[in-house]
């Protein structure tokens, strides 16, 4: 095991697509796939039917959250009866939610956790969803016809940065990442609490050396993101420790239900305010002239405005040199929510950290007008086809300040 990668979480995974049989309750009731030698590697022969825990999820791009049901897999040899041919093993599956939703050609993925536990996970064919489980457990594009294994989980690719842990934790896996050596100063620096987003991600900047955003401002964003991520979490687990061992009352019911939902939400805001911040950072390291949160029609407000809020309330102003950038860390159906925030500028430009949107949803996005930035790490976790089409923050920049300077 190997911490910082896939390798800390897991033992091994599989993957295959579903066929009509396996996915259609109405073509079979055998409710089965068959395991292969290297699955059984990491799950295990046993000499008897044995029932594993699992979780079942089923992800699509239609649904906000997955749907997930505690359940179970049972592993057995169809040969038991038969001891003059070689075992055959199968996983017997109970009707679930996820099951009933599951359609052929869907993703299917089966991996073991370091606790033994299982995840079964079905993720709709051709969506974003099963393009970044694909990814972040290393599988091609293959077809699939069967299960196809990995059991090392440590190479590069496996490590465990930030697109990795926003895939983990949709699919329930908590990433704990810790910089302890930076704990005792920031609380310090913090009073023992949580900063303002702004001095945090200023922080996070601090603690990294020798990143120009001048040179490669890709690869600064993510670097910094990364940091920032880390720093928090290490700083939120000792206060939520601290919080934690002073107890709640018998009857303090409504005030744990408070403490949990304000954790939540500080990550769910945290992150989004962190990219805009570090994106502002490099902005000015830049050069370039913008606004941040103008107001436009409809009291709309962009994340950004290129050159300004002033230029682009000027109707004397052409608009071929103003440049809209919104920001999203992920996306879902939500990058419609840009579309009518600044009606005098087309394409409208989004920036996200999200992994592998399908070809459908950015077919989509270009016929309205909106054009995807991705830092030029996560470019790979899209098909050739969508890459030729996708910017990184280094062609964004180049472009807003030509605009800049031609004026």
């Amino acid at each position: 095991m190997k911490r910082g990668y896939l390798s800390e979480y897991f033992e091994g995974v599989a993957a295959k697509r579903l066929t009509a049989v396996e996915a259609d309750e109405t073509r079979s009731n055998q409710h089965e796939y068959n395991a292969t030698r290297a699955m059984l590697d990491f799950m295990g022969r046993p000499a008897e039917k044995t029932r594993l825990p699992a979780r079942f999820i089923y992800m699509s791009d239609e649904d906000e959250q997955p749907v997930f049901e505690d359940a179970f897999l049972t592993l057995y040899d169809s040969r038991e009866n038969q001891p003059h041919r070689s075992p055959e093993y199968r996983f017997y599956f109970p009707t679930t939610q996820v099951s009933q939703l599951a359609g052929e050609n869907d993703l299917l993925v089966i991996a073991k956790r370091r606790d033994g536990g299982l995840l079964v996970i079905v993720a709709e064919d051709g969506s974003s969803a099963a393009n970044q489980i694909e990814w972040l457990f290393g599988f091609s594009e293959d077809a699939l016809p069967r299960f196809s294994v990995r059991a090392e989980l440590e190479n590069e690719q496996d490590r465990v940065g930030l697109a990795a842990t926003f895939i983990l934790e949709s699919i329930g896996v908590v990433v704990e990442p810790a910089e302890e050596t930076w704990l005792d100063v920031m609380l310090s620096r913090f009073g023992g609490g949580f900063p303002k987003t702004l001095d945090f991600s200023g922080f996070a900047r601090e603690t990294i050396s020798g990143i120009d955003p001048r040179e490669d401002p890709d690869a600064a964003l993510m670097a910094w993101m990364e940091r920032e991520e880390i720093l928090f979490r290490t700083l939120e687990r000792y206060l939520i420790g601290e919080r934690l061992s002073q107890g709640f009352g018998r009857e303090d019911i409504d005030g744990f239900m408070s403490f949990s939902l304000s954790v939540q939400n500080r990550r769910k805001s945290r992150v989004g305010l962190a990219l805009e911040n570090h994106l502002a950072h490099i902005f000015g390291s830049l050069g370039i002239r913008c606004s941040r949160a103008a107001v436009t029609e409809r009291r709309s407000k962009p994340d950004f405005l290129f050159p300004g809020a002033a230029e682009y309330r000027d109707p004397g102003f052409d608009p071929l040199w103003l440049t809209m950038l919104g920001v999203k860390s992920t996306c879902k159906d939500r990058w419609r929510q840009i579309l009518p925030e600044a009606d005098r500028i087309s394409p409208k430009h989004l920036l996200t950290l999200e992994t592998g949107i399908s070809e459908h949803q950015t077919a989509e996005m270009r016929s309205q007008g909106v054009q995807l930035v991705l830092p030029r790490a996560l470019h790979e976790t899209y098909s050739p086809a969508q890459r030729d089409w996708l910017q990184d923050l280094r062609g964004f920049t180049g472009l807003v300040l030509d605009r800049q300077q031609e004026r």
